[in-house]
Formats: C-alpha cells, sequence, structure tokens
C-alpha cells in the first residue's frame, strides 16, 4: 500500500476582502511536504494575495491557513518559510553581500555557515561575480536572481516564490529549476506562483487560480489528460470556461 503523503500546506476555506472587493473565494487546498505546486493564473486572478497568506505576511479575512501544522500567520513560522516577492525587497545603497549577510544575520547565519551558503546561493543564480557591487547598479534580472538568493539563505523547510523568473534568462532559469527539483528531493516543499506555461508544466501539480477561485488542480498531465488539451494553456481556458 502506497504511503500516505504528509501534508505540509492546508488551506480551507480561505477568503479574502479589501473593503468591499472580495479577492479570494473560499480557496481550500492541501500540498504536500516536497511538493512543488505551482499556481497558474493571469495577473490579478489572486495568486499573490493567496501566497503572501500562505507566508503569514498577509491574514485571511475568513478561513484556516496551516503550515506545517501552525496556523498562520505566526512570525516565528519566518526562520522555517523562504519568501519571495514579486517586488524586489532589498536595499539597492548596500553591496550584494552586504544584503545577504544582513538578512543572513536576521535567520542567525554567522561566520563560515553564513560565508559557506552566501557562496552557494550566489553560484546558483549565477552572481558570484558580482558580490561585491551596489544592487542599485543591478539590472531588473539581476535583483530577481538576488531576491531568490536571498529566500535560499537560511534552507528554508518551505520556499514560497512570487513569479520568481520573470526577465531571468531560458539557460539560468532552466538552471534555477533543475535547483528546484534538487530542493524537493531533499524535503524542501515550494509553492511557485507563474503565468509562464511551460513552467506550469515542471510542477509536480498545479491550482489555477482564475478571477480569486481555484478551478481545477492535478499534475500537469492529469489535467491535460481531462480535457483533452495538447498543452496546459488550452487546459487552463477549458476550466477557465473558454472554449476554443
Amino acid at each position: 500500500m502506497a504511503k500516505e503523503k504528509e501534508i505540509c500546506i492546508q488551506t480551507r476555506d480561505v477568503f479574502r476582502k479589501f473593503g468591499d472587493k472580495e479577492v479570494l473565494h473560499g480557496i481550500s487546498l492541501d500540498i504536500s511536504r516536497s511538493e512543488i505546486f505551482g499556481l497558474l493564473g493571469p495577473s490579478g486572478s489572486g495568486k499573490t494575495t493567496f501566497v503572501k497568506m500562505i507566508a503569514g505576511i498577509d491574514a485571511a479575512t475568513s478561513g484556516r491557513i496551516e503550515v506545517l501544522g501552525t496556523p498562520m500567520p505566526k512570525l516565528t513560522m519566518m526562520e522555517r518559510i523562504g519568501y519571495m516577492a514579486q517586488s524586489d525587497a532589498m536595499y539597492t545603497e548596500l553591496t550584494a553581500k552586504e544584503n545577504l549577510e544582513f538578512f543572513g544575520s536576521l535567520f542567525g547565519l554567522r561566520g563560515e555557515k553564513l560565508k559557506k551558503q552566501m557562496q552557494k546561493v550566489m553560484e546558483l543564480v549565477n552572481l558570484t561575480d558580482h558580490l561585491k557591487r551596489s544592487v542599485g547598479t543591478y539590472s531588473g534580472g539581476m535583483k530577481r536572481r538576488l531576491s531568490l538568493a536571498i529566500a535560499l539563505m537560511h534552507e528554508p523547510e518551505v520556499l514560497i516564490l512570487d513569479e520568481p523568473t520573470v526577465g531571468i534568462d531560458p539557460v539560468l532559469r532552466k538552471s534555477i529549476w533543475d535547483e528546484f527539483d534538487n530542493l524537493s528531493k531533499k524535503g524542501t516543499t515550494i509553492v511557485v506562483t507563474t503565468h509562464v506555461m511551460d513552467e506550469a508544466d515542471k510542477c509536480h501539480r498545479l491550482g489555477m487560480v482564475r478571477d480569486g477561485s481555484l478551478i481545477a488542480v492535478g499534475t500537469p498531465e492529469a489535467l491535460k489528460e481531462e480535457t483533452g488539451s495538447a498543452n496546459i494553456e488550452e487546459a487552463f481556458l477549458f476550466y477557465g470556461g473558454v472554449r476554443a
């Protein structure tokens, strides 16, 4: 008998309102430990709002969210979660090294461990040669890569990434996704938002989000098979009620 997968993230009937506007409508979802789970949907569909609540940066208006068995939001959980926002949150007047040292120290990284982690994450995002450069001189794509490096610094159990590869060239994008696979095999749970269809195909499972509602959940293969679609884009249009 197959071993039941351990649930890492659980949401039940999650609603989020901003004033009179309801942007999320009763989302219930289970994400397993070590899973790469993709949230696929157009801009404005509610993906960012949803992942912010999973990360504990925002709170649901109603409903329940648990990460690693802990009700969210909870400040102490930040040590176990890595979060990469859509907008790059870093100090542009500092160098990349100074940014990594600062964020690393927030998670208790010191001395040799800090140095080792800095080297590891900067190699992954191909920024080692730019470690001592001021972040203010970085291009948009370089800032995205540094944001990812910062999110990975403390080796979190859960990694939440909001459009992580926007503005990153295809070759580096592939190496970053290879690293996501490696992290997943080592036990890291990854939640990634995307509107890029070929990235959606790389996820173990997908949640399709449209107008604040979860319209379908399943493996990319199952979603294509169920809808008789040649690709994820067609499947998304089918579940969204758009017929070719």
